[in-house]
């Protein structure tokens, strides 16, 4: 199957985003893409998903909402007591329907850039990295050693950004849905459950 155009995606998010969540979208997959080459992911799978991954963040939470009923998405308490969560879940299903993206690995990195999951593939890994350190970031602790670590060891840097989010959302007595958790759990005891 032929695979999506590139082109034609970044224009369409051009037009889909506000300049704000367009610039990010641009910084998550250009620095996606820097990643791929890092650690030998393919590069034009990191620059769709990068593209691709917050297409459906400017919907409205109704919006989104009805897509989910609509189509049978599953949604979960924390998405239900917050569903801005359900970009990333109504953002896969477009990429799919609406951009024509039929690769699963691109599928689940959209699916997957907000919580993470245990046991992602190197792009999803990838994918949800940008997402935390792309250059329009600047709020995060220890930013530019994440930055720089996540060019030496993905794993490591996933690790340091999903401590600082846990500890963000709890700081802040926020929901926290759980595949965060579980996703961090996961990969602080190297890889186990």
């Amino acid at each position: 199957m032929k695979e999506p155009d590139l082109k034609k995606i970044r224009k369409a998010m051009e037009k889909e985003l506000d300049p704000k969540r367009y610039e990010h979208t641009l910084g998550v997959a250009y620095t996606a893409a820097s990643l791929a080459m890092c650690y030998g992911a393919d590069l034009n799978s990191a620059l769709i998903a990068g593209m691709l991954h917050d297409c459906a963040k400017c919907l409205s939470n109704e919006k989104k909402i009805s897509i989910c009923k609509k189509h049978d998405l599953p949604i979960n308490p924390a998405e239900e007591k917050n569903p801005f969560l359900l970009h990333a879940k109504v953002g896969s299903y477009l990429a799919s329907k609406k951009y024509g993206v039929t690769d699963p690995d691109i599928l689940n990195a959209i699916l997957n850039h907000t919580t993470g999951r245990p046991d992602m593939s190197l792009l999803e890994k990838i994918v949800w990295l940008s997402d935390y350190i792309e250059p329009g970031r600047k709020q995060a602790p220890n930013l530019p050693e994440i930055r720089r670590i996540a060019f030496e060891d993905l794993d490591k840097a996933l690790i340091m950004a999903l401590e600082n989010t846990l500890s963000y959302l709890k700081g802040g007595n926020m929901e926290i849905d759980s595949m965060t958790q579980k996703t961090y759990d996961f990969y602080k005891n190297g890889g186990n459950v």
